[in-house]
């Protein structure tokens, strides 16, 4: 088949012999083209009737392939094609080194959509919307910064060696080899906080101190990770702001992760009360919210009095959720509950100020004297 081609573009070339070399040339290459990519939509039409809904992946693999093949079909038809062609050695030698290039980005191309294609079946077999997803998070943070990584390693081997084709460019490759000694010193300065980066983000994908999904506080901001890519983390706060963080951030200073090792949180509410209050009273309300409540896990639930200040002592209620966000709700509910039974059942242990004057204190001592003291005896009766 391949012969046939090649004999009906060399007769295509022998019956256009009365025009210019140039356009016959463009005309062989272009209908090359055309063959390739009517065979490229044939093979693909009849690949997927085949498959229809029987190979959900196959069509998968398919769909997400068809722009890698159809290219690199078109780029050996040219390639096959240009030997016929009529053109110059020179231009056949320009055209010849452009296929060349386009091979090798196709190669790092087709690399780059095997590892992501890859890393999307293995995290099928994970679930992301199920309850304590940490696990799956675990995995879904590893295997996005392993293919971020080598996504960026195959991209700058991919430029590196379509570069290499020219020869101007080896031999300024040859001659920074040649002085690897300053080159390498000014390269290193020069990629510190890209490599620095490179190199977090492999730890952090190794040793998992954040996670995708993972509450932390970082730089006193509350929030949780929504991406992590090659160089950076973004951080959604509680107020829908994004806190842009570099990787080398988290390996280099400390940071708070609230779901490390899993989703449950153990959420505080204080309360400063009056000394009066009656805390078994305020326990036991405490313990009707918290057992009402669908927010609470199960788990925890206390009240304690932790402090004693000048005019208020401090309550401090803990109760569990199951993550973040239900321990958020579950805090507000208890506090905002907690406040409503104080004011109706117990409006005077809320905090006061009592204030007492050294004028009354001088007038009670002398009206307690003048109780204790005896009455004058009148020496004249």
């Amino acid at each position: 088949m391949l012969e046939a081609i090649r004999d009906t573009l060399g007769r295509l070339r022998d019956a256009l012999a009365f025009a210019p070399d140039s356009v016959v040339g463009t005309l062989i290459l272009a209908v090359a083209a055309l063959i390739a990519l009517s065979i490229h939509r044939t093979v693909v039409r009849i690949a997927r009737r085949l498959l229809r809904e029987r190979y959900p992946y196959l069509r998968s693999f398919l769909t997400t392939t068809t722009g890698l093949t159809r290219v690199a079909l078109i780029v050996l038809a040219l390639a096959f094609a240009l030997p016929v062609t009529p053109f110059d050695p020179d231009t056949k030698a320009v055209v010849g080194r452009i296929l060349l290039v386009t091979g090798i980005v196709l190669v790092g191309w087709a690399v780059i959509t095997a590892t992501h294609m890859f890393a999307d079946l293995y995290m099928m077999r994970f679930r992301l919307d199920a309850e304590d997803n940490v696990l799956a998070r675990k995995h879904l943070t590893q295997v996005r910064i392993v293919t971020r990584t080598v996504d960026t390693l195959l991209v700058i081997l991919t430029v590196g060696a379509a570069l290499m084709t020219f020869e101007t460019v080896r031999q300024y490759g040859v001659s920074l080899f040649a002085s690897a000694g300053v080159a390498g010193l000014v390269a290193a300065l020069a990629a510190r906080p890209v490599l620095s980066n490179l190199i977090a983000g492999i730890q952090i994908a190794m040793t998992q101190p954040i996670r995708l999904d993972d509450a932390v506080t970082v730089e006193n901001e509350y929030g949780r990770v929504e991406e992590i890519t090659s160089t950076y983390v973004v951080v959604r706060l509680w107020d829908l702001r994004r806190l842009i963080v570099p990787l080398s951030y988290f390996i280099e200073k400390p940071f708070h992760n609230w779901t490390r090792e899993s989703t449950n949180l153990i959420g505080a509410v204080l309360l400063y009360v009056d000394y009066t209050t009656p805390v078994d009273r305020v326990r036991a309300k405490f313990l009707e919210i918290v057992k009402e409540s669908p927010l609470w896990d199960g788990s925890t639930a206390t009240l304690q009095v932790t402090d004693a200040k000048d005019h208020t002592i401090e309550l401090r209620a803990l109760a569990s959720a199951r993550n973040a966000g239900d321990a958020f709700n579950l805090r507000c509910a208890i506090r905002e509950q907690l406040i409503d039974f104080l004011q109706k059942e117990y409006p005077r242990a809320l905090p006061r100020q009592r204030q007492e004057t050294i004028e009354s204190e001088q007038k009670g001592a002398e009206r307690n004297d003048d109780r204790v003291r005896p009455r004058a005896i009148d020496s004249r009766s």
